[in-house]
């Protein structure tokens, strides 16, 4: 089974504080399924990742080791829809390019979203988009 998976996922993955039981099913599904990520998911948590290391919360040899272990998940990038479908999906949800980048791809692909963003989670349930969720 293939689901789209954004960076808040991700990243929760990392630091215990933002660590979760769904978050954690969705890590452990990547052994049977594969994630899909918008063609941002690079930079968004490239992005996460410097900030937490300017904030001390992680170091760069911490860091070298999380992308190590990314780059060895199950995750598959798909590339975005064009600007001007972003940004109509984002000013009519009220989202980022980058969560309407995910939520675009979950309605294109027909796919179930793994987020821990409420917002993007309401906007995923009022397009008729279902979560995921892994037994």
């Amino acid at each position: 089974m293939q689901f789209v998976l954004d960076c808040s996922i991700t990243m929760s993955w990392f630091f215990d504080d933002e660590s979760d039981p769904y978050s954690e099913k969705v890590l452990t599904s990547l052994k049977e399924n594969e994630a899909i990520v918008s063609s941002l998911w690079h930079l968004e948590v490239s992005n996460a990742f410097l900030a937490a290391e300017k904030r001390k919360r992680i170091t760069e040899s911490k860091i070298i080791h999380n992308l190590h272990l990314l780059e060895s998940l199950r995750i598959k990038v798909q590339s975005s829809s064009s600007m001007r479908e972003i940004y109509t999906l984002a000013r009519q949800f009220g989202l980022s390019s980058y969560d309407a980048s995910y939520l675009d791809l979950a309605m294109r692909l027909g796919l179930p979203l793994a987020t821990k963003d409420n917002q993007l989670k309401d906007s995923a349930k009022k397009s008729g988009i279902p979560l995921y969720s892994y037994p």
